[in-house]
């Protein structure tokens, strides 16, 4: 099943259903976000809205993207919000998204199904103002090699999602090389933390005003 196949079926239970990737991203999004200030969000991968609502908590203006129609159909019923705009797209071709139109680009739970992290980080340099601000949070890479993988129950058992190992210096290595800084890098761990993996990754890459990415 494809990605976008696979997740508008998920779309239905994604908020209901027991999952703790899921409930962390938002602590971590919170927690580190809750520190900066931004007007114009560009949220990539904004699936059913769980952390949009948040950000416009902060925000003037939120423009979310996404593959699936289904989740995006869910966030738009959940954010009625005229400042709030929520656009199908996909993330692997150009952004059809003004430049330097955002201070914050976030991108949670969804780079593990994009193969070139490289055009991710392009992107995003393109669509940020100067300083402006890029967070991720994803799958600790330690997860993945442990076989952790996105994952839905249907009637007919586990469905599993076609993913995409990109290892720390990859995400730190392709920033760099398109005109970003890292800001902040932490791991996120479940309740009880003593010898378990962590989780979840997050960075805060800042975009260097001194390097123009064409």
């Amino acid at each position: 099943m494809s990605i976008e196949k696979a997740y508008n079926s998920w779309a239905g239970q994604y908020d209901t259903n027991i999952n703790k990737t899921r409930d962390l991203d938002k602590k971590a999004t919170i927690e580190t976000l809750s520190k900066y200030k931004f007007k114009h969000v560009l949220e990539l991968g904004c699936g059913t809205g769980k952390n949009t609502g948040w950000l416009l908590g902060k925000a003037e203006q939120v423009i979310g993207l996404d593959f699936s129609q289904e989740m995006l159909n869910i966030a738009k019923e959940k954010t009625p919000d005229h400042r709030a705009l929520f656009k199908r797209a996909d993330l692997n071709k150009e952004w059809e998204i003004d430049n330097q139109f955002a201070d914050l680009v976030t991108s949670s739970l969804t780079l593990e199904h994009i193969y070139n992290l490289n055009h991710i980080f392009n992107q995003a340099n393109q669509k940020l103002k100067n300083g402006g601000i890029f967070f991720i949070s994803e799958l600790h890479p330690f997860k993945q090699y442990s076989g952790s993988k996105a994952k839905y129950e249907t009637e007919n058992g586990t469905q599993e999602l076609e993913v995409y190992i990109h290892h720390i210096s990859e995400y730190v290595d392709d920033a760099k090389n398109n005109g970003f800084e890292l800001m902040e890098l932490k791991e996120w761990f479940d309740d009880n933390p003593v010898n378990e993996i962590p989780r979840l990754i997050s960075f805060v890459f800042r975009k260097n005003t001194s390097t123009k990415i064409t």
